[in-house]
C-alpha cells in the first residue's frame, strides 16, 4: 500500500481531526482518489514527520488526523544557498526541484544581464508561488521534513552585497581551480550560476571583485541546470551526505 507524504502548512496537532489545506486536498480526493482509513504522512516543515490517516473524503475537504510525530532527520549537515541566474522555459522548474531533492537549504533567484525572463512584480509573485509549490512537492517526494527557503528574486549586485561566512563561488567556465579543490570553511557555500548563456565576463569579474572565488566544472560547457545539479552533487559528496 502507497503511503503518500502530504504537506501541511499549518502546524499538526495530535489526535484531533483537522482538514487538509486545498492543494493537498485535491491530491488526496482528486488525483490519487483515496478513501477514509487510508494511512497519510504529513510535515509541515517544523523538521517533523506525522503518521496519521484520512477520516473522511468529501467533495473538496479531506478530514485527516494526526497520530504520532517522528523526529526524522533528513537535512544535510552541509549548508549550500544556491544563486541560479534565472532561466526560461522548465530549466528554472528543473533545477528548483533537483536541488531540493539534493539537499540545498536556500534558492536565490537571480536576475543577470543575460536572463530571458523579464516579469512585473504582479507576475514575479505568480511565478514564485508556482516555484514554491514545486519546492513543496520535491520535499514530498524525496522525504525531507524541511522547506529550503526561497528567496525573492535579486539583481546580480544585491546577490554580491549580501554579507556571509559561506564559502563564496562562482562557476566560470575558463575557471582554473576544479570546483572539488576549492578551499571550505565550516559554514556551508554560497553558489553562483549563470543562466543560459552564463554570466558575462563582466559579471565574472564583478563577482570575484566581491570575494568570490572562480571554480570550474571540466573542460566541457554545460548547461545551467546540468552546472547547478552537478555542482551540488560534487559538494555534497566531499562535505556532505552524498
Amino acid at each position: 500500500m502507497r503511503i503518500p507524504r502530504l504537506f501541511h502548512p499549518d502546524p499538526i496537532p495530535l489526535d484531533e481531526e483537522f482538514l487538509l489545506s486545498h492543494d493537498a486536498a485535491h491530491h488526496v480526493g482528486t488525483v490519487l482518489r483515496l478513501k477514509a482509513n487510508h494511512p497519510i504522512v504529513l510535515f509541515n516543515g517544523d523538521g517533523n514527520e506525522y503518521s496519521g490517516q484520512i477520516i473522511a473524503v468529501n467533495r473538496k475537504q479531506v478530514h485527516v488526523e494526526a497520530d504520532a510525530c517522528l523526529a526524522i532527520g533528513k537535512e544535510s549537515p552541509l549548508p549550500l544557498h544556491l544563486g541560479q541566474g534565472v532561466s526560461k522555459g522548465d530549466r528554472m522548474d528543473w533545477v528548483l526541484q533537483k536541488s531540493v531533492e539534493l539537499g540545498v537549504t536556500h534558492i536565490t533567484p537571480v536576475l543577470t544581464q543575460r536572463c530571458a525572463v523579464k516579469l512585473d512584480e504582479k507576475r514575479w509573485e505568480k511565478k514564485l508561488q508556482q516555484w514554491q509549490k514545486i519546492i513543496i512537492g520535491a520535499c514530498e517526494q524525496c522525504g525531507r521534513n524541511t522547506l529550503p527557503t526561497l528567496h525573492k528574486p535579486q539583481v546580480l549586485s544585491q546577490w554580491l552585497a549580501t554579507s556571509t561566512q559561506a564559502t563564496r563561488l562562482v562557476l566560470a567556465p575558463n575557471a582554473t581551480q576544479p570546483l572539488a579543490k576549492t578551499h571550505y570553511a565550516t559554514h556551508g557555500y554560497r553558489i553562483l550560476v549563470g543562466p543560459e548563456g552564463g554570466l558575462t565576463d563582466q559579471e565574472i569579474h564583478q563577482s570575484l571583485e566581491s570575494g568570490y572565488v572562480a571554480a570550474g566544472l571540466g573542460p566541457r560547457i554545460l548547461r545551467t541546470e546540468t552546472a547547478a545539479i552537478s555542482a551540488i552533487s560534487i559538494l555534497q559528496a566531499i562535505h556532505g551526505d552524498l
